[in-house]
């Protein structure tokens, strides 16, 4: 079984089929306004959207919160460095914690990679923290979206371009950016001239549809 199939099995039937959904849909997507001139580099290519972790919780702390990225040598040292509100996966290669908390945190044995915030955190009466990992080849684009709360992005390889009503952003390898107020219409493309990785966190209200299908107007 592929590492892939393992993920989706770990975290049960409704998030495998999210992510299949996803793929299914993303592929070749219709660019939405201010992106035309970035047709696909491959046709038919598809922008890959698998969940690597997900928990649900009651409440979050009242302070503001951010996302610390950081990369450990293996999933179980990060499994043991997780706290309450940690995320630990593997993905693209590389074992990763992902923590949600006050600024300035850090992980005993992690390398810090990037901090991300304040997260913009919807009101909800039970919380979904889930991370994707994502991406795709040159061209490669979602179809255009809403959640339900905030999606953070850290971009591994490639380049990414999110857009927004707000306008178009732009992220490179290395780079972190911060999720929009939730329900933010939006569509992200591959724009690098190397295939896209990227892992995406997301703070969501967990009693409503994870993502829906939006138009810009």
């Amino acid at each position: 079984m592929s590492s892939e199939a393992m993920s989706m099995r770990r975290l049960g039937p409704v998030a495998a089929a999210v992510a299949m959904a996803w793929s299914a849909a993303a592929a070749a997507q219709p660019l939405g306004p201010g992106l035309d001139g970035l047709q696909a580099a491959r046709p038919g290519a598809a922008f890959l959207v698998e969940p690597i972790a997900e928990r649900t919780v009651a409440a979050l702390p009242q302070a503001p919160l951010y996302w610390r990225v950081e990369s450990y040598p293996s999933l179980e040292q990060a499994r043991a460095a997780a706290g309450e509100l940690s995320l630990a996966a593997e993905a693209w290669g590389q074992a990763w914690l992902f923590t949600l908390g006050p600024a300035g945190g850090s992980s005993p044995g992690g390398r810090k990679l990037a901090e991300v915030g304040p997260v913009p955190v919807p009101p909800a009466s039970r919380y979904l923290l889930r991370v994707n990992r994502a991406g795709g080849p040159p061209g490669a684009a979602t179809p255009v979206h809403t959640h339900p709360g905030s999606e953070a992005f850290y971009v591994l390889k490639g380049q990414l371009t999110q857009k927004t009503p707000h306008g178009i952003a732009r992220l490179e390898a290395g780079a972190a950016m911060n999720g929009h107020e939730p329900g933010m219409t939006m569509q992200l493309v591959s724009t690098g001239r190397e295939d896209l990785e990227q892992l995406v966190m997301f703070v969501v209200d967990a009693d409503r549809p994870f993502s829906s299908p939006a138009t810009f107007d």
